[in-house]
């Protein structure tokens, strides 16, 4: 049975999901006002694997991720770049899937956007304010922590010893400085009308409202970076307690941060490197090699040297499964069935809080038997095991041979046969352009 390590009760607990066969699996997606960065792409990857994972033990999944294209830094950025708030967030929203889909990533099923629900925003505002729970004041709404008796279940913080975590600091209105913001009153960039005046909701009341639209109900899983437990997941918890009775999710996953020297990936810091930048001079499947070959929740400490180490190690792969692939059209063998003792390796990993980094060792294995082997039948069972693992972790090579690759090999393979060696290099050459030597 799969178990997954609970943020909320800080325990591995047993999975399983409210409806039988279904999961319901939301996760923080982008504020689009700049390009992703290696330390955003962590939890793209590593929720894609869930996913995959997920589907491949039979699970029908409802996967949601939003986009957040209302904020102050996103108006801040506009202005900077003499452009509407939506051009730019129309520019990074699209940078952001392509670079999702450059690391190998599905699309998620749905990518809500914050401005899609404005009106409910409002509505669900509202609610809270008529229930107690909210109170407006000229500079916007505020939600008042002290109604929750759970504020801090997710963090573990006490009460007292809580910090604001308002991104807008106006205190002297705050019945009490820990309360945060749901609505800012403001006539300052994208604006909406509200009944408390023209302004924008908080970022926290933008997941939650958006959850709860989409869903319904609790759902199975709620994801996104250990920098988001609080005061992000905390106060989208709250909020969901107070006006729908339950916790938002059964299940609170939280992925590491990476870090560059030990110091975290920020924009606001100025040490981010791109992915966009990073898959010039890298195979992205390499990067995607590092990220799951960490734990996810453990830090990453990134740096040139380990995107090296990385690169070769996802070499070796590739190289080996290539040379497995060649074998097999050579001797037009179709791959065979999975060799099941890996396969319950895996799975048991997988199931094991998704302990990547082991199932690695377990297709290292695979990749040392590989290159062992002369058997071309039981290589074909191999690689076939290998492509089911791989697949599901998002970092299965594509291979594509067709015929006239097949006769320059075979071209090659009778010229050194013949001694014919100037022959030999040429082709050796051919094929090393398409890169099968």
């Amino acid at each position: 049975m799969l178990k997954i390590y609970n943020s909320l009760s800080s325990k591995t607990e047993d999975f399983k999901p409210i409806h039988e066969n279904k999961v319901t699996m939301y996760v923080c997606g982008p504020t689009v006002y700049g390009d992703i960065h290696l330390g955003n792409a962590r939890p793209v990857i590593f929720f894609d694997v869930v996913k995959k994972y997920l589907k491949y033990s039979g699970y029908k999944v409802q996967f949601v991720s939003n986009i957040t294209d209302v904020d102050d830094r996103i108006i801040e950025k506009a202005k900077e770049l003499k452009l509407r708030e939506k051009q730019l967030t129309d520019l990074y929203t699209k940078n952001f899937i392509d670079m999702t889909v450059a690391l190998n990533s599905a699309l998620p099923d749905l990518m809500p956007k914050a401005t899609e629900y404005i009106p409910q925003m409002v509505s669900y505002i509202q609610d809270l304010i008529d229930d107690g729970f909210a109170y407006a004041v000229p500079s916007g709404v505020y939600f008042r922590v002290t109604k929750d008796e759970d504020y801090g279940i997710l963090s573990k913080q006490n009460m007292d010893e809580l910090s604001s975590g308002v991104r807008i600091k106006l205190e002297d209105e705050k019945e009490n400085p820990r309360d945060f913001s749901i609505w800012k009153t403001t006539d300052d960039g994208l604006v909406f009308n509200s009944p408390w005046g023209k302004g924008r909701p908080g970022w926290h009341t933008e997941c939650a409202v958006m959850n709860h639209e989409i869903f319904g109900s609790e759902i199975d899983i709620h994801g996104g970076g250990t920098d988001l437990k609080f005061p992000h997941h905390e106060n989208e918890i709250a909020q969901t307690v107070v006006h729908d009775h339950h916790h938002l999710a059964r299940i609170w996953m939280h992925v590491g941060r990476l870090d560059v020297n030990n110091i975290k990936m920020s924009k606001s810091i100025g040490n981010i490197s791109l992915v966009k930048d990073l898959i010039l001079d890298y195979n992205p499947l390499a990067f995607r090699l590092l990220i799951v070959g960490h734990h996810y929740r453990q830090p990453i400490n990134y740096s040139d040297d380990l995107m090296v180490q990385f690169s070769k190690e996802y070499d070796k792969i590739e190289r080996a499964l290539k040379k497995a692939f060649l074998t097999m059209s050579l001797e037009d063998i179709e791959a065979h069935l999975s060799i099941s003792a890996f396969i319950e390796q895996f799975k048991m990993h997988m199931d094991d809080d998704f302990n990547i980094p082991n199932v690695m060792t377990v297709v290292y294995e695979i990749i040392k038997l590989i290159n062992k082997e002369k058997d071309t039948q039981v290589v074909a069972s191999l690689y076939q095991t290998a492509k089911e693992i791989l697949t599901v972790l998002g970092i299965m090579p594509y291979f594509s041979m067709n015929e006239s690759t097949l006769n320059l090999y075979r071209e090659w393979e009778q010229a050194r046969n013949n001694k014919d060696f100037l022959r030999a290099d040429q082709l050796r050459s051919e094929l090393a352009e398409q890169g099968w030597m």
